[in-house]
């Protein structure tokens, strides 16, 4: 069974990434449940914030609940939640899990690749794709979106000059824009600086925290790029 984990902040502050994700699940047929109230957060930002016991208790019960809902794989839309379930709570708990956990961007190329996907031609869209800390550095993983985006014909994929390891921070994880808001739009402003340079029409990422903090510079200070999570800009070139 597959099982999609929300998150917080597609729950509470940007309820359009978990709203395009649940439609681009159902567009590819999947059949798939949720926890609904009984999904509590992750416990990524609590336990990088150092308060591991707290932490503990979150993981045991999502994990439980997850065994209760027959989950054998587990889908999330947010980067610091799959670092979070598939790297942190084996850790936390001293156990291995009973489910796979796969984000995204890997399961659309495995969806697109199985050809339970596929895309509308139409008008070629200038895309830049901008590398999550806790996908990228924390947990390697650069490829996925990557192939993703490039298997959709009318994407054009233009890289920052900063990239996969050596890609800026978008200055929202870890506690950042939560502490020290100002540092957080800083490293944010410089992102979209570097977005912009790319000529791309899009700054597409997997993390809504990315999004977040990046989508409000974007607004703070009017550029022209657009700037959606993976699954908005997956649900808006498949029309959904």
């Amino acid at each position: 069974m597959l099982v999609y984990f929300a998150g917080c902040m597609a729950t509470y502050r940007l309820p359009s990434i978990a709203e395009t994700t649940i439609k681009v699940l159902r567009h590819a047929g999947l059949d798939f449940k949720m926890l609904g109230e009984d999904e509590w957060c992750c416990g990524s930002v609590t336990l990088r914030t150092g308060f591991v016991e707290d932490a503990k208790v979150l993981a045991r019960h999502n994990v439980d609940t997850l065994k209760t809902a027959g989950a054998t794989r587990v889908v999330t839309a947010c980067a610091g939640c799959f670092r979070t379930l598939s790297m942190d709570y084996p850790q936390l708990l001293d156990e291995e899990l009973p489910f796979e956990v796969v984000h995204f961007p890997s399961l659309l190329k495995e969806l697109i690749e199985d050809g339970r996907i596929t895309f509308p031609e139409g008008k070629q869209v200038s895309v830049t794709y901008h590398d999550p800390c806790h996908i990228g550095r924390h947990m390697g993983l650069y490829d996925d979106p990557r192939e993703a985006l490039e298997a959709i014909p009318t994407v054009e994929l233009h890289e920052m000059h900063k990239t996969r390891v050596n890609a800026s921070c978008c200055g929202a994880g870890g506690g950042v824009r939560s502490t020290s808001r100002e540092l957080a739009r800083g490293a944010a402003e410089i992102r979209i600086e570097e977005a912009t340079e790319t000529g791309a029409e899009v700054l597409t990422t997997a993390c809504p925290f990315c999004t977040f903090n990046l989508r409000e510079s974007v607004e703070r200070n009017e550029s022209k790029i657009e700037m959606l999570d993976f699954p908005e800009f997956v649900a808006k070139i498949l029309g959904l």
